[in-house]
């Protein structure tokens, strides 16, 4: 699971979600927008989800 802070409304999630559902090896991904988490299952590269989301304006952090 990730932390993902920035998310304000639906939108944000959904984007967010549309971000991480495109990483090659992402089987799901679940968003609590009211926790700030993201719950990313698949054989994926956690760093590249982290760099990607990132990149489009939601700073996140691993958590395990």
């Amino acid at each position: 699971k990730m932390r993902i802070d920035g998310m304000k409304c639906m939108h944000c999630k959904a984007n967010v979600e549309k971000i991480i559902s495109s990483i090659a090896g992402v089987e799901s991904v679940e968003v609590d927008l009211v926790k700030g988490i993201a719950y990313v299952h698949g054989q994926h590269d956690h760093s590249e989800v982290e760099r990607q989301v990132t990149a489009n304006g939601y700073p996140t952090t691993l958590k395990v």
